[in-house]
């Protein structure tokens, strides 16, 4: 089992930009892709981006294309999703998750932070 925990959350104006984390520990080995998650009030949970644990292939949603960027630092067991050019309808509570493949059937999830971006 991988245990995963967010931070970095917070406001931030349209325009700015935010850099939240997820530590990982556990059973890490067993970890193949780490995504990130997101889902506004009223809303299905919507994938942002995956990155390869080992490889470091990084996988985007549409939506989000050209202004985040996933990252890991496998030293510290960490992954980091650098946001740029943050909109209103970026707002949500994301969601770090750790599973088999890139946009499904992820397995283990941290508690979500709040990323809110006041226009």
């Amino acid at each position: 089992q991988v245990q995963l925990v967010e931070s970095g959350g917070g406001l931030v104006q349209a325009g700015g930009s935010l850099r939240p984390s997820c530590a990982v520990s556990g059973r890490t080995f067993l970890t193949t892709y780490m995504g990130w998650f997101r889902q506004a009030p009223g809303k299905e949970r919507d994938f942002v981006a995956a990155i390869h644990w080992i490889g470091g292939m990084t996988y985007y949603g549409d939506s989000v294309k050209g202004r985040f960027t996933i990252s890991r630092d496998n030293a510290r067991n960490t992954v980091y999703l650098q946001m740029n050019s943050l909109k209103s309808e970026d707002t949500a509570v994301y969601y770090c998750a750790a599973g088999p493949r890139v946009q499904e059937s992820y397995i283990s999830w941290g508690q979500g932070t709040q990323v809110t971006v006041s226009s």
